[in-house]
């Protein structure tokens, strides 16, 4: 499939941008800020600021301007120490994890950045560079973040500690939290902020991969959180609900999720499947004995969507972190999914409906699948390229491939103050 460059895209695109609802909802004008996407660079320390009409590379913010003191702090710290060599060894495949997700304040004047390696969360000045604030984890590694509809709230897993701690975005001061299972993984806000969706994925850098070693992972739950109190509404684990559903012997680490615009059916991939998950939250439960909290349980499995396998027999314990696919995101119709074959180096565009897919070649190793601002786009980081490539949902054809930093993996919608803009020779 024809790609179209970075260059022909930026001379033939305008850079003027009006904000989408989320942006303009928040009061702020839209001559104030600008739409990016920030992409996470897990292996260098940084994040690439990204245009989100032009596709053109803004900026490269240096997400680690503090590592003497970290790596102080680590060496002189026994137990520390055997993280963090620990994480490069394992979970980072060689290297140190530096940069894992990122959200900006509703003034694109912050921009918060979890830092799995360092095990902490930092805001980062935009303007300068500096860190305003910093949060260390209870445990020793940080992980995927979430941030509430009005910019206000963060949450970040804190993978060894199993919860998931709520910060000020502005200050870094904590909150409130909430319990998970074994390394707690993502995090999604309902639409009005008064839900949470969150999943934990257990101990996925073990090599006891089979089926008949699964007990060995941890307790792996999807949950959906009240954001009122932090208490766990409704809670599944989902290898028990797809062995319910006719689907034995799959995991029970739900990965990333795709939450539709109902809120009420979302799609989960789990460990080691080529595919996703179709799960209805509010469908009673296919066995009437389970309860939740005393009370009738209720969320059933209604679709398996197998895609491709083109690991050609690879071992699955070679499989990195457990992850055949590892993104999943859905266009902001509700009518398209964006999912990110890991394991077998394409984006498959799939019809909600009929689950009719197209296969997108983009290289090796696609690590996370987002939404640009119009919804009408999805952002794929190929962490084994150093490259983003962005597909139209409509036609599942590639508009741009963007250049960016070692091993990207998340990527993120937020937005940057012009006035900080200018400060960048933007």
């Amino acid at each position: 499939m024809r790609r179209v460059t970075v260059a022909a895209l930026a001379v033939a695109l305008a850079t003027g941008v009006v904000p989408t609802g989320a942006t303009a909802a928040q009061g702020v004008p839209g001559s104030a800020v600008r739409e990016v996407m920030f992409v996470g660079n897990n292996w260098e320390g940084s994040a690439t600021v990204v245009d989100a009409r032009t596709y053109r590379p803004l900026r490269t913010i240096d997400t680690i301007p503090d590592r003497g003191a970290r790596m102080t702090e680590i060496l002189t710290q026994p137990d520390k120490l055997a993280f963090y060599l620990a994480i490069r060894a394992g979970v980072g495949e060689g290297n140190a994890q530096y940069t894992d997700d990122m959200f900006t304040t509703h003034d694109g004047r912050l921009l918060a950045v979890s830092r799995p390696s360092f095990a902490d969360v930092v805001g980062i000045d935009l303007a300068t560079g500096a860190i305003r604030w910093r949060f260390p984890m209870e445990g020793y590694r940080a992980d995927h973040m979430g941030v509430s509809p009005d910019g206000e709230r963060l949450l970040v897993s804190d993978s060894t500690a199993n919860k998931v701690h709520e910060l000020d975005i502005r200050t870094g001061a904590e909150l409130r939290e909430f319990a998970s299972g074994d390394t707690p993984h993502e995090n999604n806000y309902t639409a009005d902020g008064e839900r949470i969706f969150h999943a934990s994925i257990g101990t996925v850098y073990t090599p006891t991969d089979q089926p008949a070693f699964d007990t060995t992972k941890g307790q792996r739950v999807f949950q959906i959180v009240r954001n009122s109190d932090m208490g766990i509404e409704s809670r599944w684990d989902m290898g028990k609900e797809l062995a319910e559903a006719g689907h034995p012997n799959m995991s029970s680490a739900v990965r990333p999720m795709a939450v539709a615009p109902d809120e009420r059916y979302v799609y989960l991939q789990v460990s080691f499947f080529h595919g996703f998950v179709e799960f209805d939250t509010q469908a009673l439960d296919a066995d009437p004995s389970a309860t939740y909290d005393g009370e009738p349980s209720v969320g059933a499995v209604r679709r398996v969507v197998p895609l491709p396998d083109r690991t050609n027999g690879l071992p699955r314990e070679q499989y990195v972190l457990d992850s055949a696919h590892h993104g999943l995101a859905m266009n902001g119709a509700g009518t398209t999914l964006c999912a990110a074959g890991t394991m077998s180096d394409y984006a498959a565009i799939v019809d909600r409906t009929t689950l009719r897919h197209e296969i997108v070649d983009v290289g090796a190793k696609p690590y996370w699948s987002t939404n640009g601002p119009t919804g009408e786009q999805c952002w794929v980081s190929v962490s084994g390229e150093d490259e983003v490539v962005v597909i139209d949902y409509a036609t599942a054809e590639p508009v741009a491939t963007v250049p960016v930093g070692n091993h990207p993996q998340r990527v993120r919608e937020g937005v940057v103050a012009r006035d900080v803009l200018r400060s960048w020779g933007r």
